[in-house]
């Protein structure tokens, strides 16, 4: 299985990367999880634009899903005629509210480039994945993954405050792909996101053996984060950065 980060920026598109998207691949099939913001000219360095087997979106805030939208443009009005339909597994509304980036009054058959699947808690199979849903603590439905294939095991936090879900997301991963977009200070917002601390902290209870932290605000001193998060964890850490790559099993 490979891991690769193709954007790790939180809330919207950094100088040096776009929105949450991430690529994982397993034999020959290609996931992308979660297509945020400036994510799917991104993409396109790791894959082929057609070469996409499935799409998973954690959430239906901009800044996880809205190149969605820029993706069917992409296979509807391909020069090679339009692309067959993937599946697009996320929470429910996720068809409707990709609709309503085309205009008010909606989607007028755009989204037909998808089939989409709604996820709820629990294990469900994409691909060769045995992939693992979980709610997460953010103010919209929001899902934290477990992806395993081959014996390795990749669990991804989605955004969330904390949430005793996460240990379980991530117990005994071999790479857990946190969000930490805050840094430590006086009254942090309550059930949005992590701090690079608290990331760390659930890493530690999960006995993760990689930790990346991911979903990092563009104004953050990224050193800031590292040191905060180390403070808390003291097994391997990592930033997530642009065209990261991760290769498990071998």
């Amino acid at each position: 299985m490979r891991l690769t980060v193709v954007g790790c920026s939180g809330s919207f598109p950094g100088p040096d990367s776009a929105a949450s998207c991430y690529l994982l691949e397993a034999g020959g099939f290609r996931l992308v999880v979660d297509l945020g913001n400036g994510a799917l000219g991104s993409l396109q360095r790791y894959a082929g634009l057609f070469d996409i087997d499935a799409v998973c979106l954690s959430h239906l805030h901009a800044d996880h899903c809205v190149d969605l939208y820029s993706y069917a443009i992409a296979r509807a009005y391909s020069p090679g005629g339009p692309q067959p339909p993937i599946p697009v597994y996320g929470p429910a509304g996720t068809c409707e509210r990709m609709g309503l980036i085309h205009g008010p009054r909606g989607d007028d058959g755009l989204m037909t480039r998808f089939t989409f699947q709604t996820l709820a808690p629990g294990p469900a199979s994409i691909g060769p994945f045995e992939v693992t849903a979980a709610h997460m603590n953010h103010p919209v439905e929001t899902f934290g993954f477990r992806f395993a294939c081959d014996g390795r095991t990749v669990a991804y936090s989605g955004d969330t405050g904390e949430t005793a879900e996460l240990v379980t997301l991530a117990r005994g991963a071999d790479v857990f792909l946190c969000e930490a977009a805050f840094l430590d200070g006086p009254d942090l917002p309550p059930d949005l996101h992590l701090s690079a601390r608290q990331a760390a902290g659930y890493a530690a209870r999960a006995g993760a053996g990689h930790a990346v932290l991911t979903h990092l605000q563009p104004w953050n001193e990224p050193d800031k984060a590292l040191s905060q998060a180390a403070a808390a964890y003291d097994g391997r850490l990592s930033l997530a950065r642009p065209g990261q790559v991760i290769e498990l099993g071998l």
